[in-house]
């Protein structure tokens, strides 16, 4: 009746079969897939969890991974070291003790990829300077990790973190979308703040003090503790981990205080069994907590905007400052509030029976001994009723905030009394990480363009969320199997709906690896019969693989955003204006009525089918210099791509195909062909000189479509912030053509950007 018993492996077995993974992992990067489909995109995913449940193993997967690294940099096997460096730096941070010579061998060849060109050098320097603060304070990266994902209150690192999912339930089908909901529940069921602040305290202890550490009495006496003492010891602890990197950065003794002050909080925490008197066992881990992780059905256009503002700003902390120099008036915080559709409360004019006249105040009450010691100062001062016009100074501060600039200053406060400076205002920190992740096809992608313009605009007209959020986009593409009705484009198959995806993969090929793969994995699990096995595997791999994504893809890839002006045959209907992402089509609309149906039939007859345009262009040419030509044609429809087939190519241009239709006469009669006409830009203009009408569609989403247009104008689309700095500077300079001033230092162009693992790799 006894169970199978499990036979330790030795130290040789275990590392024979950890670089046994890894070269698997390097396989898949060469494009040798394994032989199992199924198992594509699970590599580096059993590999960790193989480390999770035997956590004593740490060391000798980052021992492997460093010799692999050195073989790679040896080899000039570059496409080799991004994918092994974020293996190596998810393993470092979950590991109860890595020595330090092996964290300082880490830290060398970090230091040697900044030499390399980006992104290795982008990559290497931010892990280096991570390794720098883990090894002065051992436990340091863990903790951060967890107090901001959780957003645990601590003074010293007040920084908040949330990963946002984002989904279209006409894009994708409903089991998907009650599966992804529920998996993304039942992920944070299981976790609370005290369980978060007990896995701080245990995993920074045991990476100071190793394997003299009593991981299951540390446990069990947290475990007993009230939650009001268990916060205590989280502080007690984090004061001792960010005090030690202070002290790390002026000499190189902070390590040894770090490890000192530890011990006295272990010794304190469980007041028996002394450090030195641990049992010698194998080195048990503290599995890190998932990550604080919302799921959204997108349903409306401003949820966005409406979701970031509340995690910036919760109506229950509306009235409180998030940190020196953030407050903000009540009125315009009920004002956006108000915007977001977050306050039903509204305005209520209050009739005034003030004169406005300083003699007719009444009398003022003794006033208190600070303000009697300057009485010039208690006086009230009336101020003009307009308002305050902001110096130039102050409107570029706060469009550079706008414009995703790393920071900005708000305007300096009024001056107390009339001769006085104003009081200098303290900078804005981003205390606030959102990481949204949008879940899809390139559809949903073009509604991310259409959100995000409109963010920016909100934020050009008036500066919150950029000063004080750090704004991520993250992108999983999910196709399910058959093309979801009405939105599927009829054109699009399933590679062509991932056209955003297919770019990033080929760019980054540890993207291609984890997240692609994921496309149709995702529908598979969420259509898998309800058992506990279906609970297990899509509990642990879909959380797993998304948080992993969330936390290690910091580099992004900019897409143009590009703006097109749609002009109505009806000239009471004002033009239209919108955005897209991946692509712009147009096509032959069917006459309506029955007098233009007949003419219709009587000049294809003569001219074929399709109707006449006339189309002006700035051709891209390898000098870059504009050449602008004018063509007329006969067409049957036009397709604008702005993703490139090839990521060498630039992701700023328009590739166009016009279906032309060629008339060919001959002695069978009159015939015609239709010829496919190629070329590459950034400006077009399209009109149809017989006010014939063709339908537009954009981002393959059928939802997205103008019918009755005669002409549409396309262009790069322009950054809000830059436009209002511009017209502004117009004003004062309206014969001036190029950008002078202040304005030519703002980004002119709205980029879209995606992270991934490693960005472009050049």
């Amino acid at each position: 009746g006894a169970g199978p018993t499990h036979v330790p492996l030795s130290l040789a077995e275990v590392e024979s079969d950890i670089l046994r993974r890894v070269r698997a992992l390097l396989r898949e990067l060469d494009g040798h897939h394994p032989s199992c489909q199924s198992n594509r995109g699970m590599l580096r995913w059993t590999l960790h969890k193989k480390i999770d449940q035997n956590p004593s193993t740490s060391c000798v997967l980052v021992r492997i991974l460093v010799k692999e690294l050195e073989r790679a940099e040896r080899g000039d096997l570059r496409h080799y070291i991004i994918p092994l460096l974020h293996t190596l730096m998810y393993t470092l941070i979950q590991a109860p003790c890595i020595p330090d010579e092996l964290c300082a061998r880490v830290y060398d060849f970090c230091k040697r990829l900044l030499t390399l060109p980006k992104p290795f050098c982008t990559i290497g320097l931010d892990y280096a300077s991570r390794l720098q603060v883990e090894r002065t304070a051992p436990g340091t990266l863990y903790q951060r990790m967890v107090i901001s994902e959780q957003s645990l209150r601590s003074a010293l690192f007040p920084y908040q973190e949330k990963i946002f999912i984002f989904a279209d339930p006409e894009l994708l089908p409903e089991a998907v979308c009650n599966a992804l909901v529920t998996d993304t529940e039942a992920a944070q069921v299981s976790q609370s703040p005290r369980g978060c602040m007990s896995c701080v305290v245990t995993h920074a202890l045991q990476a100071a003090l190793g394997d003299t550490c009593d991981i299951h009495s540390l446990r069990a006496r947290l475990q007993a503790l009230p939650p009001g003492d268990v916060e205590h010891w989280f502080q007690q602890v984090v004061m001792a981990v960010e005090g030690a990197e202070g002290a790390g950065s002026e000499g190189g003794s902070g390590r040894g205080q770090h490890m000192a002050r530890l011990e006295r909080i272990y010794h304190s925490l469980l007041r028996s069994l002394p450090a030195g008197n641990a049992p010698q066992e194998e080195l048990q881990g503290t599995a890190l907590p998932n990550p604080n992780i919302s799921f959204h059905l997108w349903t409306e256009d401003e949820q966005l905007w409406k979701e970031l503002v509340l995690f910036v700003r919760p109506l229950s902390q509306s009235s409180e400052p998030d940190c020196p120099g953030q407050e903000l008036d009540p009125m315009e915080m009920q004002d956006i509030l108000a915007d977001c559709g977050c306050c039903e409360q509204s305005r209520f004019s209050v009739l005034s029976t003030d004169s406005g006249i300083e003699r007719d105040l009444p009398a003022q009450e003794e006033p208190c001994a600070p303000c009697a010691a300057d009485p010039e100062r208690s006086r009230l001062h009336r101020k003009g009723g307009i308002k305050k016009k902001l110096s130039p100074l102050e409107s570029v501060a706060l469009l550079q905030a706008g414009s995703a600039a790393p920071g900005g200053k708000p305007p300096g406060k009024p001056p107390r009394r009339s001769g006085m400076p104003p009081e200098p205002a303290a900078p804005l920190q981003r205390l606030h990480t959102a990481r949204v992740v949008l879940l899809g096809d390139d559809r949903i992608l073009g509604r991310l363009a259409q959100a995000f313009h409109s963010l920016r605009k909100r934020e050009a007209r008036r500066v919150f969320l950029t000063p004080r959020l750090n704004l991520q986009f993250y992108h999983i593409p999910v196709v399910p199997g058959q093309p979801h009705a009405p939105a599927a484009a009829d054109h699009a198959g399933p590679e062509e709906l991932c056209e955003v995806a297919g770019y990033l993969g080929r760019a980054d090929p540890w993207y291609e690896s984890n997240i692609n793969t994921l496309c149709h994995i995702i529908p598979k699990l969420a259509t898998m019969p309800s058992s506990p096995s279906r609970a297990l595997v899509t509990d642990l791999f879909l959380t797993d693989v998304i948080a992993y994504y969330a936390r290690m893809g910091t580099q992004p890839v900019c897409f143009q955003v590009h703006s097109v002006k749609v002009l109505f045959r009806d000239p009471a209907q004002d033009p239209a204006e919108d955005v897209f992402l991946t692509e712009l089509l147009t096509q032959v609309q069917d006459s309506p009525s029955h007098r233009e149906l007949s003419t219709t039939k009587r000049k294809s007859a003569l001219d074929g089918p399709g109707i006449d345009l006339t189309v002006t262009y700035r051709k891209v040419v390898l000098s870059d210099r504009q050449k602008e030509l004018a063509l007329s044609l006969r067409s049957i429809g036009l397709l604008m791509k702005a993703i490139p087939a090839e990521e060498a190519e630039d992701l700023d241009c328009l590739s166009v195909t016009i279906t032309e239709i060629i008339r060919i006469n001959n002695l069978a009669g009159r015939s015609f062909s239709a010829v496919a006409n190629t070329f590459k830009t950034r400006n077009i203009k399209i009109r149809s000189p017989e006010q014939r009408p063709f339908t537009v569609q954009l981002d393959k989403d059928s939802r997205r479509t103008y019918r009755d247009v005669i002409g549409l104008e396309v262009s790069p689309c322009l950054e809000p912030s830059y436009c209002l700095q511009k017209t502004r500077t117009m004003k004062f300079s309206p014969h001036e053509t190029e950008d002078v001033g202040l304005v030519k230092y703002l980004p002119k162009s709205l980029l879209l950007p995606i992270n991934t693992f490693a960005g472009v790799i050049q």
